[in-house]
This record gives C-alpha cells, structure tokens and sequence, in this order.
C-alpha cells in the first residue's frame, strides 16, 4: 500500500493511499472550516452550506447530480462538524474522474437559488426539530453549551431556527467566499486509485481556486468553563451525560486519553460496565468518550437509566473516578485497552472511506500524515501511572453535566452530579 501527498501551487493539498486489493475507491474534499467558525448571527450557516451544494450548479439539477453518481453506482454525501466539513463520494474503479468533477462542480459553482434554499430550510428546521424529540441528543447540545459557553465551539452545529431562517443566498456565497480558501482544502482519495491520476484531476478541477480570499481567519481559542445543564423535558428513561475538558488532538496525552477511555468505560470488560451495569443492574449501557478539538477537548460519560436510579447512577460513577484516580488503573487493563485501541486503528485502514477520511483529518489537524506506525508506538507508549495521572487530572477539574428526561427533577439530579464529580458531597445522594 503506497500513501502519497502532493500540494497545488495553490495551496489545495491531494493525498493518496493506494490498495491494490479493493475494486472501489473512496475519495473527497475535506475543508478545514466548521461551525466554529461562524459568528453568533451565522449559527448554522456551515451546515446549511453543505446541505445547498446538493442543489444545484450552473449545469446541474439537483436531479442531475443525484443521477450522475448512481449512474455508475456510487453513491454521495457530506458532513459537517466543529472544524471541517467533508464532501465524499464512494466509486467504483476507474470512476474517480467523475466523483471529483462532481465534487468540484457542486463546490465551486453551486446557484444556491433562492426557492431551493426555502425548501432546503423547511428540511434542516425538520432535522433541528428531531433532535429535540431526543433524549440524547438535547443531552449532548446541553453539555457542550455547558462545557464551552457563549462559544461557537460550544453552540448546535444545526444551528437555531432563527439563524437558520434568516441566511440568505449571499451570506452563503460569501461564507464560502471567505472560508473556503485553497489552503484550507484537501482532496483525499483511497482504494483502488493511482496518486498521478487523482492529481491530474484535482489539479485540473481544483488548481484554478483563487488564493485572494485568504485572510486572516483565525480560529476563536475553545475556553472549557464547565457547569451543570438540564431540560425539563419528560421522557421514559433519564440521560445522564458527565464529562471533563481533555486534551487536544495535538496535546501529548491524546492516546493517553483513549486508553483511559477504553478501560474506564469503553466496553464489556470496562470498569463501568462491570460495575454500573453488571454488579448494580443501574442501566442497559454506559459507554465513554475522548474526543479532541485543535485546542481543547472533551472526556465523556454518557448512560440511560431510569429516573429512580439516577442518584445512585451519579455516585457510583463519581466513586469509580475517584478510585481510579486514587489507585490507578491495573497493568492488566492498560493492556487490554491499548489492545482495543490499536486494534481499531489498524482495523480502520482496512476501509478505503475510513483511510480518506483519517489522512485528510491529520493533514487538517497536524499537517502531516501520521504513520500508522507512529500511531501504534504513541499507544504503546501509554502506561499505568499516565493512565493514573489522567484520571487524577480529571478528579480534580470542573466538571460538566446535562441530564434529560426526569422532568423538572432533572436540574436536580444535574447539580448534584456536579457536586459529585467534584468531590463537594461525597456519599450523599439526591432526593429520588
């Protein structure tokens, strides 16, 4: 397997990974901009963006674009998320060319119409009101409000109704005008591809960008302050989400983060599913989560139970943090989890989407293409007292909590969850 990088005079970077074993090909262009960077009027406007690409170019319908990649038997989509947006497209071999032409089309000369973007809003408001009929999701938008408030970090990447009703076609030409500059992009492609052939297109369909709009742009730093947040919302079962700042993707103790995760709650063996779901019977399933920012960073618990069981939820999670910080992990554990989490990078590389997706992720983050070598030495680097000294950290920092579905208790349980991951009301549990 050969991974190669290449660099437009533009700025527009183009990386490979070919897998002569694979009759298909997964490629895209993944864009450095996200929803934090959008102004408070613009919330929203990212997402929005990548939804009107679909809409229609100076050649193509809707319709058109649709037709065109299934016609061969692809198939095509986009995300957005904090920091990037992809568009990516899955061919088969020998279709390539296409995929990125369309890639190119739809990014570069999109109408954005206005009668396309009323309806394209009904949708978005229709998925932003479906976020609201879950638990989990209203927990997950809560507790980043709570970890980074007032922030574009810390704000739904949905958007708000309001903000999403008042975007106008110009202020989507103009965001992509601003945002989307040649240096900020890169097309990754992996499978059954050739890195002279992808280049030759991207340079062909992507060397013409205008480098003008580069301006200074630069990121707002992501403040974690932490607190307590809660809906009064009633459902069947509470959600109970409880979490820390961690590290960045850049920050020394990012494996060391994952390692932590994978022991402490991140599957059968874990030290939260034994306690809280097979000791105590408290929930179905609880699961953490170490996830990075270029700056900051989060470290989460996240587990459904039902309301009567709350409190007790709560300490015991504080409790097994506390140990954890107190006693440190076994070396048995951090074995097993380097285990799992080298497993699951190695895995990845056997998916050509998962492989485009992870080399432009590294050339946006880091600016370079981390070997996956590299990337098995920095987890077996992690040991027992980094693991330890993790959790100490953690323990001792402002914590931050959302819990959904109990109603107008759920503020309560909220609080004292806060108070518990705090250590200010050891072995106290909340009124039920």
């Amino acid at each position: 397997m050969t991974t190669t990088v290449s660099t437009l005079t533009n700025g527009v970077r183009v990386v490979t990974h070919a897998m002569p074993h694979v009759e298909t090909s997964s490629l895209g262009v993944w864009i450095g901009v996200g929803a934090r960077h959008e102004t408070e009027t613009q919330q929203g406007i990212s997402h929005l963006l990548e939804h009107m690409a679909f809409k229609g170019t100076k050649t193509r319908s809707a319709l058109q674009i649709a037709e065109e990649i299934e016609q061969v038997g692809g198939e095509i989509n986009a995300a957005t998320s904090l920091e990037s947006t992809a568009y990516y497209a899955r061919v088969l071999k020998g279709d390539e060319g296409l995929a990125l032409e369309i890639l190119a089309d739809i990014l570069q000369d999109s109408t954005f119409d206005q009668g396309e973007l009323e309806k394209e809003r009904d949708v978005i408001l229709q998925e932003i009101a479906a976020t609201q009929d879950s638990p989990d999701e209203i927990a997950y938008d809560l507790i980043q409000e709570a970890a980074f408030p007032g922030q574009a970090v810390g704000r739904p990447i949905l958007g708000t109704p309001a903000s999403v009703t008042a975007t106008s076609p110009e202020d989507l030409r103009r965001f992509l005008g601003t945002h989307y500059a040649p240096a900020r992009l890169v097309v990754s492609a992996a499978g059954a591809v050739t890195h002279d052939s992808v280049l030759r297109h991207a340079e062909a369909l992507f060397g013409g960008l205008s480098t003008s709009q580069e301006t200074s742009h630069g990121d707002e730093p992501a403040r974690y302050v932490g607190g307590a947040r809660s809906s009064v919302k009633s459902f069947e079962q509470s959600h109970v989400l409880m979490g820390f700042e961690g590290p960045s993707y850049r920050a020394p103790d990012a494996f060391t983060a994952q390692v932590f995760s994978g022991l402490f709650g991140g599957g059968m063996s874990s030290r939260l599913f034994q306690e809280v779901r097979e000791k105590r019977g408290l929930c179905y399933a609880i699961y953490s989560s170490a996830w990075g920012l270029k700056d900051s960073g989060m470290f989460q618990i996240h587990a459904a139970t039902s309301h009567a069981m709350v409190p007790e939820l709560i300490d015991v999670i504080g409790q097994e943090l506390t140990v954890m910080a107190d006693r440190g992990p076994t070396e048995r554990e951090v074995t097993r989890a380097k285990a799992q989490l080298k497993a699951g990078l190695l895995m990845s590389l056997e998916s050509s989407g998962a492989r485009a997706e992870q080399m432009a992720r590294h050339l946006l983050v880091h600016g370079r293409l981390i070997a996956p070598d590299e990337l098995v030495a920095r987890v077996d680097e992690v040991t027992v007292e980094r693991v330890r000294t993790f959790a100490q950290r953690l323990a001792g920092s402002p914590a931050c909590v959302a819990i959904v579905g109990a109603g107008k208790k759920s503020s309560v349980h909220a609080k004292h969850a806060q108070r518990a991951l705090e250590k200010k009301d050891e072995g106290v549990v909340a009124p039920a």
